[in-house]
C-alpha cells in the first residue's frame, strides 16, 4: 500500500491585529484559509510559502519564523496533510497580479471575526495555527535544514 502525504505550507500574516486570509473554492464550498498550498518539486519550504502567499493574495512577504508543524488526517477523504506554518511580514501588495483561480477574495480579519467563521475554515489547521501564533509560539527559520 502506497501512502502519499500532502506536503503543504501556509503563512500567518498579521497587521494591526488582523490576519490575512483567503476565501477560496473547495469543491462546492467556499472556505477561509491562510495563504497556503503544496510544495513544488525542487522548492524549499520557505520559497513555497512566499510563492503561495504571492499567488493567492498578491502580497510579497518575508518569513520571520516557524509557528509550528501540523499533521492532519482529513476524515472526509482520508488524505494526510503535513503543513509547515510560517509567520511572515507583509512587505508590499501587487493589486494588479492575477490570483489563483480558486481564490474568491482576500480578507484582513480580526481574531473574533475568524472565530465566527470556524465552521467555514478549510481545516482545523487554520484555527490551531492562529491560536499557536497568539500564544507566542515561534521557532527560528534555521530549524529547517535544506541539504544540497
Amino acid at each position: 500500500m502506497t501512502w502519499h502525504p500532502h506536503l503543504t505550507v501556509a503563512t500567518i500574516v498579521e497587521r494591526d491585529g488582523k490576519f490575512l486570509l483567503v476565501e477560496e473554492k473547495d469543491g462546492d464550498r467556499q472556505v477561509f484559509n491562510q495563504p497556503a498550498g503544496h510544495v513544488e518539486s525542487g522548492e524549499s519550504l520557505v520559497m513555497a510559502a512566499v510563492r503561495e502567499t504571492r499567488e493567492e493574495t498578491g502580497w510579497l512577504v518575508t518569513p520571520l519564523a516557524i509557528i509550528g508543524l501540523y499533521y492532519w488526517l482529513n476524515p472526509h477523504n482520508n488524505k494526510t496533510f503535513f503543513r509547515t506554518l510560517f509567520h511572515a511580514r507583509a512587505e508590499s501588495q501587487d493589486t494588479t497580479a492575477p490570483l489563483d483561480p480558486d481564490i474568491v477574495a482576500t480578507h484582513w480579519l480580526s481574531w473574533p471575526q475568524i472565530q465566527l467563521l470556524e465552521t467555514r475554515l478549510r481545516s482545523p489547521m487554520v484555527m490551531a495555527g492562529i491560536r499557536d501564533f497568539l500564544a507566542g509560539k515561534r521557532h527560528p527559520l534555521q530549524l529547517l535544514v535544506t541539504l544540497p
